[in-house]
């Protein structure tokens, strides 16, 4: 057989070993990985919802409204974080499947604070509509995680392809709002809490250093741009200056 040959039968095959490789790779996060996310992001619900009826022996303790409130916009704010990390991870580890498990993420941490909302809503305020306003206007950590929860509307609704597709590039610009949804969620537990303050002050700083990496990215990228921009001037006005062949 000819060398040539030879040479295209092995590039045939090391694509074929390549594209079949990427493709188990697609199927393990499709039927594999992705469930398994699914599941464990609705755990808390299926808990929660087992302990609100009594059964399997589980109970909310002595104010059960309390506790579901408490639980589903912990579990909100967690799954935010979560989702936060998905991108450095991603970098970190060179696996950009990852990016494939952020959606149904950011879809479950909306899912969490409307539960939390309603839970509010309908069993501590009773349906309350006036309550409710004056709780937004008057008590400051409720106008904070309302703002927070109305912010959300919109990413979860635009979180479809054919969203991204009609947005173009001003969905990822709108999408940006996470990182302020992010600072009020926090905010709105931290104001939330009567006394021991450490836990929020825990989950402030895991999205400081959420936050802090994806500027540090940013100021590293930027300066890459202006290196390559400044030695590009540099070749040009070298080329220009170079005397002519004679």
């Amino acid at each position: 057989m000819p060398p040539r040959s030879r040479a295209c039968i092995r590039a045939w095959t090391s694509s074929a070993t390549s594209e079949r490789t990427r493709l188990n790779l697609t199927q393990r996060y499709r039927y594999l990985y992705k469930p398994l996310v699914f599941v464990a992001a609705l755990a808390p619900f299926v808990w929660l919802s087992c302990a609100a009826l009594g059964l399997f022996g589980l109970s909310l303790g002595a104010d059960p409204v309390k506790k579901l409130e408490h639980e589903c916009g912990k579990t909100a704010l967690n799954l935010l974080l979560i989702t936060l990390s998905v991108t450095p991870v991603r970098n970190l580890t060179g696996l950009p499947q990852l990016l494939r498990l952020r959606r149904m993420l950011g879809l479950f941490t909306f899912f969490y604070a409307m539960v939390h909302f309603t839970v509010y809503l309908v069993l501590d305020l009773e349906l309350n509509f006036r309550m409710l306003g004056a709780d937004i206007v008057k008590r400051p950590y409720i106008t904070v995680g309302f703002t927070a929860l109305l912010l959300l509307v919109p990413l979860a609704v635009t979180s479809t392809n054919g969203m991204m597709r009609r947005l173009g590039s001003r969905w990822q610009r709108l999408h940006r709002l996470v990182y302020l949804i992010a600072a009020l969620a926090v905010w709105h537990f931290y104001w939330q809490v009567k006394r021991d303050v450490r836990e929020p002050l825990l989950y402030l700083g895991i999205l400081a250093l959420l936050l802090g990496y994806r500027l540090l990215r940013w100021q590293l990228r930027r300066a890459g741009r202006a290196a390559a921009a400044s030695g590009a001037v540099t070749s040009r006005s070298g080329s220009a200056t170079a005397p002519g062949r004679t």
